[in-house]
């Protein structure tokens, strides 16, 4: 096995005088399942074309692009396995400092919006070349789209980059009809018929039957049409029930997109897998210590794609779609073995999952011939009655990894559902999953504990989520071991007040567990709660729904899920006041804050009660600490421990 070529001499090693494509990436060459420059490189490299790589260019350069000269097909954009925006900036808009898709982790190697910025590189350097865009970025802006970081609705990424397609989703299928189209002679314009695609047109009459969105000009100017927009392209997501779906930019006429491209089935799923990656970076990155990127997932396994989990903030709905799609055992039990003869191998599989771990089948049969449901979710507000809740296939997956010589151990580190396991009317995964793949904690995401907050994120009341904490403490007394759920929290996700916010910094209380990350909601692009956010409408119900936005709130909010914090005193002070919560500072073990001689005295000259009912003597909060200190060591087993 050998790498695609990244410069022109590895590409004359191989005999060849001109690529078929040229794959432009914002990032770093490697040559992994789990990146998707791989995967397309390497399949249509199967299909009998010819790839060269363009990694990382200087933006500022058109030379940058011209490494290999014109291809003889056409380039391939891709900002790479993460949005550019969210790469560079964290969600208060603070460059970040690392890159971990980049040489040693250097950050400045990519520009914002890639994919417009490589493409117009591309443009006026090559004036007729086509150009296809891809990959995650491309693929969430593909129509008119709300920018956080700009605030504002944008263009289809399509109007602003001048390339000629959109190969969106996960592009297996699609990238493979566009080459083949591409090399029997067909112009790229008349390219307007593959799924999994969007394209550009100024004569809407081509187009046989489409469901038209409101134009770009209205969304741009009405947050409610926006939201119905939206709302027509959620519906619209099903490869088996989708509509074809135009919007109209003025003289610049229509960007069309077509329904997604079908699943691909197990078979297709191992073909993708078995692809002869080298599972390595390019050697060029070794002097600046490699891709760390590459070291959280080389020795992790792909088993599946896809997620009917539902989540609003999640954009996998737009991108890899609802319906499962797995490999076989074989497959994944191959690749193990692979693993094995690697010298850097431990004998630790580190993940076997995908977007969410335990699914291994679609929600229901009827998906694989009738597509999901287009008004109603599998697992919210509650399961559905069709749904079929096995974990069998992945129980007898991983017991065969665990029998493969020279694996020690297999963990389960990608996520695992809890609604899905509570209506789990088996409960050996469960077991098996305390007693073979965790290492002391289990990472789960309640995301929140207000059921209020929780209706806008798609996720289940917090009955469940306390249900399966009974669940999780039973399986592990039985097989006498002490080991802990540490829960993910989200804070400013829409719907929720700083009443909500109160509410949570309680129950992180009664935990004894501080967060040592908060994660504030972040509006990336075409996510429900994204256009929550930006027009404060849920877009399938029409209600008005409260979204923080103010940066102060924000803090405060962020704040009292670690109100332990001396740093954040003030701000959680400010949260109580507000929320007419001051009964949770005092000396109590109720008691979020404990006053300072400053507040103490005022209340004594003013003649004011007590703090809290119980805040009295020295004895008494020497009571209460000791009484604290107990209830901590023998909470349930959901709190980080503490060493």
């Amino acid at each position: 096995m050998q790498l695609l070529p990244l410069t022109k001499e590895e590409m004359f090693q191989r005999g060849w005088s001109q690529p078929d494509f040229v794959y432009v990436t914002g990032d770093a060459y490697v040559d992994h399942s789990s990146f998707g420059t791989a995967i397309i490189s390497r399949l249509l490299e199967r299909h009998g074309y010819k790839v060269c790589i363009i990694a990382q260019p200087d933006w500022r350069k058109k030379e940058s692009v011209a490494v290999f000269g014109e291809p003889r097909l056409g380039f391939l954009v891709s900002s790479g396995n993460m949005d550019s925006m969210v790469n560079h900036y964290s969600v208060s808009k603070k460059h970040r400092q690392k890159d971990s898709y980049s040489p040693g982790g250097e950050m400045g190697l990519r520009p914002d919006r890639a994919v417009i910025v490589y493409s117009n590189l591309i443009r006026q350097t090559y004036k007729k070349v086509p150009i296809i865009l891809g990959g995650i970025e491309a693929s969430l802006r593909r129509l008119s789209h709300y920018d956080y970081w700009d605030n504002k609705v944008k263009h289809s990424v399509l109007i602003d980059s001048g390339a000629d397609l959109i190969s969106y989703g996960m592009g297996e299928h699609s990238i493979i009809e566009i080459a083949d189209a591409l090399n029997s002679g067909i112009p790229i314009e008349e390219i307007t018929y593959i799924k999994g695609t969007v394209f550009k047109t100024k004569d809407i009459s081509r187009v046989f039957s489409y469901t038209e969105l409101p134009d770009f000009q209205t969304v741009s100017e009405s947050k409610k049409a926006y939201a119905q927009s939206f709302a027509i392209q959620y519906q619209n997501t099903d490869p088996f029930t989708a509509d074809v779906l135009a919007e109209y930019y003025g003289n610049r006429g229509y960007v069309v997109q077509n329904p997604p491209a079908l699943p691909l089935s197990e078979q297709e799923m191992n073909d993708i897998y078995d692809l002869p990656y080298t599972g390595t970076y390019h050697p060029s990155y070794r002097e600046k210590g490699g891709i760390p990127a590459l070291d959280e997932i080389k020795f992790s396994i792909t088993s599946n794609r896809g997620c009917f989990g539902g989540c609003s903030f999640c954009a996998l709905t737009f991108h890899q779609g609802r319906i499962l799609q797995v490999r076989s055992h074989e497959s994944i039990l191959a690749e193990a073995k692979r693993m094995t003869k690697d010298p850097d191998f431990k004998g630790y599989i580190h993940d076997v999952g995908g977007p969410t771990a335990d699914f291994r089948q679609p929600s229901c049969q009827k998906q694989l011939t009738k597509g999901v449901c287009k008004n109603k979710q599998c697992l919210y507000p509650e399961p559905c009655k069709n749904l079929v809740v096995d974990h069998s296939d992945y129980v007898n997956l991983l017991r065969k990894l665990r029998k493969i010589e020279g694996v020690k151990k297999v963990f389960i580190r990608s996520g695992v559902r809890f609604d899905y396991v509570v209506a789990d009317k088996n409960p050996a995964f469960l077991k098996e999953l305390t007693q073979y793949h965790m290492s002391g904690q289990l990472r789960v995401a309640p995301e929140h504990v207000s059921d209020q907050v929780l209706k806008y994120m798609g996720k289940p009341s917090h009955s469940v989520y306390t249900k399966f904490l009974a669940m999780y403490d039973k399986a592990n007394k039985s097989i006498g071991k002490e080991q802990y759920a540490v829960p993910y929290f989200m804070s400013s996700h829409p719907g929720c007040t700083l009443k909500e916010a109160v509410k949570l910094a309680e129950y992180v209380r009664d935990l004894g567990y501080t967060p040592e990350q908060v994660q504030d909601f972040y509006p990336t692009p075409s996510t429900l709660s994204t256009c929550i956010y930006y027009t404060g409408i849920h877009p399938i119900t029409g209600e008005s729904v409260y979204v923080p936005k103010d940066p102060h709130e924000k803090a405060i909010q962020r704040a009292l899920m670690q109100y332990k914090n001396p740093a954040n005193r003030s701000l959680v002070l400010e949260g109580l006041r507000k929320t007419g919560r001051m009964d949770l500072v005092g000396f109590g073990p109720k008691c979020l804050l404990r006053p300072d001689k400053n507040e103490v005295n005022s209340r004594k000259s003013t003649g004011a009660n007590r703090i809290t009912s119980d805040s009295g003597s020295k004895h008494s909060r020497n009571q209460i600490t000791k009484k604290n200190n107990q209830k901590k060591k023998s909470t349930i087993r959901n709190v980080h421990k503490k060493k």
